[in-house]
């Protein structure tokens, strides 16, 4: 994998992990901020601007993929960029919460 991915990547944005989080499966961008929206308990409400913005960069850069378009509607899925950056982001999160509780790895 490219550092420079990394570097710009890692950690990731709340938003950056709840996209490609959510694209594990093909989706679209209203049922992203729906299933974001379903997940945090309302806490975290992506804005249609934030999201359109972060699905085109996220493509730009490989981490995502156009599937196909229904209904005017672009459906996404995590490419294995995309999968290899947020295993690091889940390891690093999962670091975090076990260093918080007092556990070793």
């Amino acid at each position: 994998m490219n550092e420079k991915f990394k570097r710009i990547y890692i950690p990731m944005t709340e938003t950056g992990f709840y996209i490609l989080f959510c694209l594990q499966n093909e989706m679209h961008g209203y049922s992203i901020i729906q299933k974001v929206r379903q997940m945090t308990g309302g806490e975290i409400i992506i804005s249609a601007g934030t999201l359109y913005g972060s699905l085109s960069k996220l493509e730009k850069d490989g981490l995502i993929q156009f599937v196909k378009e229904e209904e005017k509607r672009k459906i996404y899925i995590i490419t294995t960029l995309g999968k290899e950056i947020l295993a690091i982001e889940l390891k690093r999160i999962e670091r975090l919460y076990k260093n918080s509780r007092g556990e070793s790895l």
